[in-house]
């Protein structure tokens, strides 16, 4: 049985609907099985950047260290939901100790492949890949070569900064359009050719179309359907084990339209699980 762990974390996040970070996971919560799933209890205050070139630093810190917690012990793969996208980080760490040759999927309208030094924003939810290939600030990364770049593949991306592009490039990251994830044995296709043993999927919901899902912060035109992802999940299954999965981003207006969109969501969710 998959277990789920809901992580309202906002202090990743660069938008100014960040804290409505908070009512999107517990609107995805209200729809999980209760007794399946564990909700974090997120400190409310924003912490201190602590000289990191990382905005709100100490605060992500002990969410990364309340993450790692909850997931102690557990075996069977779990279904992290967000908040930000920052809170891939600790189960990623997770899945890495029990499956060394864990390949990330990383489906995401943006990349999160800047550093401390070259994002504009300082804000995490745009290093966290960066971080799970050992760089950036010691306070919030995985060692480098827990997860190998050549592992790594992103898919949906269509908002690259200038470092990022560079990254891909310079790591050898392999990159899926929309287009290219079309075609549903593109994904699975990618992830086998890296050679893993194990899979882990995280997904931002603004990898999908805006006509898709309205609770998005930082919509991207010409994303993927739901239709489309969950197809690409499930083929990509069907060849390789699921080591663990998150889902991050769903920022509704308004906590009142906070269920709006959990038709689409949970048809993502029941792909992950």
């Amino acid at each position: 049985m998959t277990r789920y762990l809901v992580v309202p974390q906002w202090q990743g996040s660069p938008s100014s609907r960040a804290m409505q970070l908070i009512d999107g996971a517990q609107a995805i919560a209200g729809d999980l099985p209760r007794s399946a799933t564990t909700i974090l209890d997120v400190p409310m205050e924003a912490g201190e950047g602590l000289g990191s070139g990382i905005h709100r630093l100490s605060a992500l810190q002990r969410v990364r260290s309340l993450v790692a917690d909850a997931l102690d012990g557990h075996d069977e793969p779990v279904l992290t939901i967000g908040g930000d996208c920052g809170i891939a980080l600790a189960p990623i760490a997770h899945a890495a100790r029990r499956t060394p040759g864990l390949a990330v999927v990383w489906i995401d309208a943006h990349p999160d492949l800047n550093s401390p030094e070259s994002s504009p924003s300082g804000a995490f939810a745009g290093m966290v890949l960066r971080a799970v290939l050992g760089e950036g600030d010691s306070g919030l990364l995985l060692e480098t070569g827990t997860v190998a770049s050549d592992r790594v593949v992103i898919g949906a991306a269509r908002s690259y900064d200038e470092a990022e592009l560079e990254a891909v490039a310079n790591l050898g990251i392999a990159a899926l359009t929309v287009e290219a994830l079309r075609d549903p044995d593109a994904l699975a296709a990618a992830v086998v050719a890296t050679g893993a043993d194990a899979v882990y999927i995280h997904i931002d919901i603004d990898a999908l179309d805006p006509a898709e899902i309205a609770g998005n912060a930082h919509p991207e035109p010409f994303g993927i359907t739901v239709s489309e992802l969950t197809a690409a999940i499930g083929r990509l299954r069907a060849v390789l084990p699921l080591a663990g999965a998150s889902l991050a981003g769903y920022s509704p207006a308004s906590s009142a339209s906070a269920t709006d969109d959990l038709g689409a969501i949970l048809r993502v969710v029941g792909a992950l699980a």
